[in-house]
């Protein structure tokens, strides 16, 4: 005759098993906690997977992020923020580019670079070596050596007159200390003063800046990004004043006040 004893050990006895089992199917699962989404590149790049933690924090400064999740990047006073590696989105941004590399493509749009995989769209570091037609509208112009660098993402970006593009490159090797820009160089519209009359945001205006500046520059051959604008120092002064006067043309079409 069973008694109460009798009947809660077999019920304990059955019940070895089942924990036993959901513990099995629970290890893989705390194993992979708090790596984040798994990324694997296509043949021809570096595999990533595991552990997507933001190149920004290597360097133990203090991480903030925005109520989007994104890191706020205030390498070199950038001030920008991003999505982490490993960033996940359903849809790529309206404006983005495709750029193929060995293979396989990566969409850019504002400096953020995207991959595909499972199904959705994963924030990258670029692979070395990729060109664009265009710096991300917030970027930073540093110099290392005489030679500027365009950084935005922890990505650093150096212009190709050969190809009349921007290389993604490797960081310099004295990342840690920028130097100061030699004599006839400076930043894109670092010389106007520029009101917005419409109202716009910070983020149009930095947009509109970089894109007049781009159209100026290719309208003058002048590109105060590089040494001298890119023209013998005999045409640098002319030629300065002429993408000047490109840029300020542009940004008042827009809706500026510029002076």
């Amino acid at each position: 005759m069973w008694n109460n004893q009798s009947v809660t050990r077999l019920g304990a006895q059955r019940s070895l098993p089942v924990l036993a089992l959901m513990a099995a199917l629970a290890l893989p699962v705390l194993a992979h906690a708090g790596q984040g989404p798994i990324y694997q590149q296509t043949e021809g790049h570096d595999r990533r997977g595991g552990d997507h933690r933001d190149d920004r924090r290597d360097d133990h400064r203090e991480v903030r992020h925005d109520d989007r999740g994104y890191v706020l990047d205030n390498r070199y006073n950038h001030n920008h923020y991003y999505p982490p590696r490993g960033y996940a989105v359903g849809a790529l941004p309206r404006g983005y580019v495709t750029i193929n590399y060995r293979g396989g493509p990566y969409y850019y749009h504002e400096g953020i670079w995207y991959r595909p995989g499972g199904g959705r769209y994963l924030v990258v570091r670029p692979a070395v070596g990729l060109y664009v037609p265009f710096l991300p509208p917030f970027y930073t112009t540093l110099w290392f050596g005489g030679s500027p660098y365009y950084y935005a993402d922890d990505v650093y970006y150096t212009w190709r007159p050969d190809r009349r593009q921007y290389v993604v490159t490797d960081p310099p090797a004295d990342a840690a200390n920028p130097g100061t820009p030699p004599p006839g160089a400076s930043n894109p519209a670092s010389d106007i003063f520029v009101y917005p009359k419409n109202g716009q945001s910070e983020e149009q205006q930095a947009k509109d800046r970089y894109e007049c500046h781009s159209w100026a520059a290719s309208q003058t051959g002048f590109d105060p990004t590089q040494p001298s604008g890119g023209v013998a120092e005999s045409q640098a002064q002319p030629k300065r004043d002429d993408y000047q006067r490109a840029m300020g043309a542009c940004l008042e079409a827009r809706g500026y006040s510029v002076k």
